[in-house]
């Protein structure tokens, strides 16, 4: 992973926050995406956001890289998401929904339902409910996918106080064979949750596909760009505002694979228990 110097990022506008003028943000001389630097529930804490290297990802999940990468293969064979409203066909995915109970140490996945987020978290894709093809029971049956997912809950919930999780997980490749591919169509955003993780599968001839996160309080902002396989961003979503940029094609078919996570106390999101 590789990030850039400080540098001011434009405020993107967004129904939870209005335009700022732009501020640099210092980043540290040491990156605090490495396993020896502070706990990522104290990075949260203190900044809104945390990013981890694969041998810290790891050290979260406890189980060996190659347990992790056995999980890469499945994002290969995702079906189109048929939701884009911008005409685009460069996005596939997969969906689960899960509830972790921290204290009993369960997770356990739940009935395939809908995806759903009010407009003013999403005024792009917001307000319908979205049924993408569910997570391949092949997937959700390799040892890596729980205790992945367990035990970014367990972080969240150190840094939170929480013990019970609603989570929804989504496998992304977002791809150039027509042309750009978005990652974050909706722009600068927040997803209506307690905490995001953003895991970064594969990225491969693609350029583009920067990372940058915004204070959701003010101007401030980070950019960043993430390579390598394994590597998390962790969001605490009250506090900050993410979006990543769009991919050209670098040489030939270029596409970019995430799993991104969910985290929310409560209850899941859905048009019935919207305010």
């Amino acid at each position: 992973m590789s990030a850039s110097p400080s540098l001011p990022i434009a405020a993107a506008s967004s129904p939870e926050r209005a335009p700022c003028p732009p501020a640099p943000v210092a980043l540290s001389p040491t990156p605090p995406w490495h396993l020896s630097g502070p706990a990522p529930s104290d990075l949260l804490a203190a900044q809104g956001f945390a990013v981890l290297d694969p041998a810290a990802l790891a050290a979260v999940a406890d189980q060996p890289p190659a347990a992790i990468d056995a999980l890469r293969p499945s994002w290969a064979a995702l079906p189109p998401d048929d939701y884009l409203r911008d005409g685009g066909a460069y996005r596939f995915r997969r969906h689960a929904s899960l509830v972790q109970d921290v204290a009993a140490g369960t997770l356990a996945a739940v009935p395939h339902r809908a995806h759903w987020q009010p407009t003013s978290y999403n005024a792009l894709h917001g307000g319908i409910e979205r049924w993408f093809a569910p997570v391949a029971d092949e997937t959700a049956a390799l040892p890596a996918w729980h205790a992945l997912i367990a035990g970014l809950g367990r972080l969240f919930a150190r840094a939170a106080g929480v013990e019970r999780w609603f989570i929804e997980a989504h496998q992304f490749r977002i791809d150039t064979a027509r042309g750009i591919g978005r990652p974050t169509p909706e722009g600068a955003h927040r997803d209506g949750v307690d905490y995001v993780a953003v895991v970064l599968v594969e990225r491969s001839g693609v350029r583009g596909g920067e990372t940058r996160v915004f204070d959701a309080a003010g101007p401030h902002g980070i950019r960043f760009t993430m390579t390598e396989p394994w590597s998390a961003l962790l969001l605490d979503d009250a506090r900050v505002i993410h979006e990543t940029t769009p991919l050209q094609s670098g040489d030939g078919l270029g596409f970019r694979d995430t799993l991104v996570l969910t985290f929310r106390r409560g209850g899941f999101q859905d048009a019935v228990s919207a305010p």
